[in-house]
Formats: C-alpha cells, structure tokens, sequence
C-alpha cells in the first residue's frame, strides 16, 4: 500500500510538471520565406535550417525558460504582396512576438509595417537599404552585401597581376537583390583603381543568359561578379562555355544551396568563389560541432551549404534574443525582444556566425567575412583568413 502510495505520488508530480510545461506561454515567431518561385531552393533549405534549430531548442534545451518556441513558415513564392501580406497577418491577427522575412525587396515594403506595429524582424537578405533610417525593429544576421561588394573586389585587386587594373564585370537580378552590389561595387572600384567595365542584369525567370555573357566577354571582363541565387550560377557557367569565356566568376554568401551542386556538375569546375563569413567544416569551430548534431539527429541535410545554415543563424540569433529578454526583463514578447537584441555586444555563436552587436543606432551585426573557393562536391575552400574590407590586410592562404 505504501509502495502505491509513493508512486501515485510521484507520478503525480510528474503529470503537474508535464502540465506546467504544456501552459508556458508560447514564443510565437513566424517566417515569410520563398518556398514555392523563382530560386526557391535557397528558401527551401533556410526553411529546413530555421525548423531543425527551433526544434533542436524545444528537444533538447526545453525551449527558452520553459517556454516552447512555435514556428510559423509561410511561403512567398519571390512575390512582395505576397510577403508584405503575410507580415501584416503576423504582426497583426497573430500577434507574432519576432519574424522573419526573406527578400531584400519584401524586407523594404515590408519595414513601415513591422516599424508600425513594432515586432522584431530579422531579414534574410542582407540588403543594405533594409537599414536606412529609421533602423526600428529591423535587424540584418550578419554584415552587408557592402561588406560582399568591398570584400570580392579588395580580393580581385589582391591576387590581380599586371600593370593594368583589374577588369570585373557585374551580372546581376535586375530585383532590389540585385542591384545592392552596383553602388557599393563602383564606389569601391573608384577610390581602388578598379575598372568596372560592364554591368548586366536580367530577370530571375530568365532561362538563358548568353547575350550577357557575350557583352560582358565583349567589354573584356578578367573577372565577373555576380548577384544571382544558385538557380542560375549554373546557366551563367554553361552560358560561358558556349562562348569560349574561361574567366573567374564570383558571388556573395548567396551563391550556393545543395541543388547548385546537382545542375553545377561538371561546370562548377575550379572557377566558382564567393564571399562567406560563416564557420566551415574544416574550421572545427563549437558551431561545426552543432551542425553536426542537427544533421545527425534531423537527417534534413547531410553535408553543410550556406543557405541551410543561415536558417540555423537567424535561429540561433533569434534563441539568444529571447534568452537575454527573460534574463533582463523577466518576459518574453515583442517589446523586450527588441530591446534584448539592442543590447547585444560582441555575442558568440559558436563561430556559426561572427560575434553579433546590434546597438539602437546600428542593427548591422558585423562586418566581417572571407573568400572562399566552391568545389563541386559540396565542399568550401578557404583562400583567405576573416578580415574587415578597409581596414585590415588580407592574408592569402591559397590562390
């Protein structure tokens, strides 16, 4: 009798802690991201990213503070009205307490919304213009395609050889994506003695790009820089061939998701670099190690890409910004988010992404990146340590 007396007991307490748990407030976020249009496999796996960290969270840590985070992803199938609709239902009927959006042109459109009705929102393009003031409750993951802009050029100018210049053409979406690396690139080739010969630009739905590639190869372009999700890299390169045109192209931290490596076989070659400030595999940094354990636990991936980890960054990012609220405010909602995240200083990831600070005056995270070369087995070669374009040196591990 005692004996079932104890374990009533017990399994008592166990049902009142399980009930306590079940009425934790939920952390409400939601996530307006491109899953269905144009270059949706980049949406796709930022999707895959952001899912397998928040449930990772909920799993394994408990949620934030005994409070499970529920994650809305919704799809804007690469339409702004699409977008901006979604984020005025979130903020809104749904009362998100954080989102997400995905474009830098629904991030735009989207900015007078999320600044009217105040909820924190991390963009996943990292569109310069997103930040303009007023800065509000709009926050970027890491730095700007500026810092991509002056980062590949500060390379080219590097490794160029010769007397003359370097001459780099720009092949870009001719969207608000697009466009962000034509300033920053031609005010960085004026002040470097860089010669931007070309700019050429197209539709995201464009299935053939020759023409460009024939009136980048006329301007004579040494190198192409490139604004382009991984859906069409690949017609890029084989456009190339097809006119002879053996030059170096690279991209931004956008240039890559897993499909890339499917349609890039065979013209990927030794010619594909981008610009990346994230951890790689063979950097065996405590971020690594994490991606490590979502890919075994969750099977979604099973080799690292860039648009996949970005999902587990703003994650990440977004996980320690309900922590710090909890800590400092004692509760978790859109307000004291917004003020967690204006709070952050130097914050480790784990090397996931560069130490974040977002200050009231700047919510810009870092200006930090590398270059690195793309092979076509799904794997990233450093060519150059971290720096910061402008201010520190480059030092050369491979050329």
């Amino acid at each position: 009798m005692r004996k079932l007396f104890f374990l009533v007991l017990i399994v008592g307490v166990v049902c009142f802690g399980l009930g306590n748990f079940a009425w934790a407030k939920p952390i409400k976020v939601g996530a307006i991201i491109n899953l269905t249009g144009p270059a949706s496999t980049w949406g796709q796996f930022h999707a895959k990213g952001h899912k397998d960290y928040f449930r990772y969270v909920n799993e394994v840590k408990g949620g934030v503070a005994g409070n499970k985070i529920d994650l809305t992803v919704v799809d804007s199938a690469y339409k702004i009205p699409e977008a901006v609709k979604y984020v005025k239902k979130f903020c809104t009927l749904d009362k998100m307490d954080m989102i997400a959006t995905w474009s830098t042109g629904s991030g735009l459109m989207s900015k007078p919304l999320i600044q009217k009705y105040k909820t924190p929102t991390i963009n996943y393009s990292t569109g310069q213009a997103i930040l303009k003031p007023p800065i509000d409750y709009m926050y970027l993951p890491f730095g700007s395609y500026i810092l991509d802009s002056y980062a590949v050029l500060e390379y080219i100018r590097t490794i160029h050889e010769g007397k003359e210049p370097p001459k780099v053409a720009l092949l870009t979406y001719n969207n608000s994506y697009g466009k962000t690396i034509h300033a920053p690139s031609k005010q960085y080739a004026a002040r470097h003695g860089i010669n931007i010969v070309d700019i050429e630009y197209f539709p995201p739905k464009a299935v053939d790009l020759t023409t460009e590639l024939l009136r980048i190869k006329k301007a004579g372009a040494e190198y192409i820089f490139v604004q382009i999700l991984p859906a069409h890299i690949p017609l890029a390169l084989k456009s190339a061939d097809m006119i002879n045109y053996d030059v170096p192209f690279f991209g931004t931290w956008t240039a890559t998701d897993p499909s890339l490596f499917k349609r890039g076989k065979g013209l990927i070659r030794d010619r594909l670099f981008m610009q990346f400030m994230g951890s790689l595999p063979g950097d065996g940094t405590p971020g690594m190690k994490l991606f490590e354990t979502l890919w075994k636990r969750y099977k979604t991936v099973t080799k690292f890409d860039a648009s996949y980890w970005e999902g587990v960054s703003i994650a990440m990012i977004m996980e320690k910004a309900f922590q710090r609220a909890h800590e400092k405010f004692g509760e978790i909602n859109s307000e004291t988010i917004n003020d967690a995240l204006e709070t952050f200083r130097d914050e480790d990831f784990g090397g996931v992404v560069p130490n974040v600070t977002y200050t009231k005056t700047d919510h810009s995270a870092s200006f930090t990146g590398r270059i690195v070369k793309i092979n076509e087995d799904q794997t990233f070669t450093p060519l150059t340590s971290f720096f910061v374009p402008g201010k520190e040196r480059i030092k050369l591990l491979k050329r």
